[in-house]
């Protein structure tokens, strides 16, 4: 069975253009990794959730430390992460300040096969980034979430009511 996740792409205006907030994993594995490293905020959904928007908002949440916006979703469909895992992702307009992030610990055994567990965050930053930097510093499967948010946004017709950012 592929393993699924459900995320949220926040976004933002800013000085004529659109900015995306993106998560940087926490723990040693990540601590020095930045190109292709980071992610949206995403999580599976439990074994209760039919909905799985309604788990992206959750695990926004969880590992933000905010409540998502409730403002129309943009539905960014889904992409398959080389690892097999399939992510589905819905773009909300919505601000947060970065540094107030408060992401929920989890446990991980390091170094591997030790037995040693260490309890790390499961997100230790959030940046907001333009397209390109979001592109660069993003999984290269979840990258296309950008894209595919700012053809979105350049639509006339898109649920947000805004046509293109100039």
């Amino acid at each position: 069975m592929t393993k699924l996740s459900a995320g949220l792409l926040l976004y933002r205006h800013r000085d004529d253009a659109v900015e995306v907030l993106i998560a940087h994993p926490g723990g040693p594995i990540w601590s020095r990794r930045d190109a292709a490293a980071w992610s949206i905020p995403k999580g599976a959904p439990l074994d209760t959730e039919a909905d799985l928007f309604e788990a992206a908002r959750r695990e926004f949440e969880e590992e933000t430390g905010h409540r998502p916006p409730d403002t129309a979703a943009v539905d960014l469909g889904e992409v398959r992460m080389r690892s097999g895992k399939t992510v589905r992702a819905w773009a909300l307009e919505g601000d947060l300040d970065p540094s107030r992030l408060r992401s929920m610990d989890v446990e991980i055994e390091w170094p591997p096969r030790t037995g040693r567990i260490l309890v790390v965050p499961e997100i230790d930053r959030l940046l907001w980034a333009r397209p390109a930097e979001a592109r660069r510093r993003l999984n290269p499967a979840q990258a296309s979430f950008v894209d595919r948010l700012l053809a979105a946004l350049a639509a006339p017709d898109v649920d947000t009511g805004e046509g293109a950012t100039g």
